[in-house]
């Protein structure tokens, strides 16, 4: 599986939605961990970088490019 280049602010998409039925998540920590936050009802998660990067799907939104 190819690595997904993704940033901090990115929109990404997760495998599997989230229980309140969102899929859009923003990436609002990067470090060895990643937290993300849900964009339908506002929880947020912290991933291991590895368990993340096996999760997404695909970046949604790209930070670089609302700048």
């Amino acid at each position: 599986m190819p690595d997904i280049p993704f940033s901090l602010n990115d929109i990404v998409e997760m495998k599997k939605p989230h229980p309140c039925g969102e899929n859009r998540w923003k990436i609002i920590r990067m470090g060895a961990d990643i937290r993300i936050k849900c964009q339908g009802c506002g929880h947020s998660v912290m991933l291991p970088r590895r368990e993340f990067r096996k999760k997404i799907k695909k970046v949604l939104e790209s930070a670089e490019k609302n700048v």
